[in-house]
């Protein structure tokens, strides 16, 4: 079974960017999706955006307004998460997840997630 380890975050300043690292351990993606998720103090686990191993489809969840943006790298088997202008309220942990490459639901739906990491934090703060 594939695992999951996430690394980049860190404390940062408001407008700050950050990548954010998704690497396999123990197994490749080429079977799964690949979702970058958030956790906030007190909040739910909300969906970030999600990519296909192979293919260039991508999902986006629409109350990131495009400062995200999640990306692959085959040769080192790692999925990438650029944040951009990081603002106070995107303080949280970051997690990164698989499901099978086959599965029915919607990139966003969290449940349908089967493998995930333990997460990075990123912190915003001035």
């Amino acid at each position: 079974q594939v695992q999951l380890v996430e690394s980049g975050g860190g404390l940062v300043q408001p407008g700050d960017s950050l990548r954010l690292s998704c690497a396999a351990s123990g197994g490749t993606f080429s079977s799964y999706h690949v979702g970058w998720f958030r956790q906030a103090p007190g909040k739910e686990r909300e969906f970030v955006a999600a990519i296909r191993w192979s293919g260039t489809s991508t999902f986006y969840a629409d109350s990131m307004k495009g400062r995200f943006t999640i990306s692959r790298d085959n040769a080192k088997n790692t999925v990438y998460l650029q944040a951009n202008n990081l603002r106070f309220e995107d303080t949280a942990v970051f997690l990164c997840a698989v499901r099978p490459a086959g599965s029915p639901y919607a990139y966003s739906a969290k449940d349908s997630y089967t493998i995930w990491g333990r997460g990075t934090q990123v912190t915003v703060s001035s």
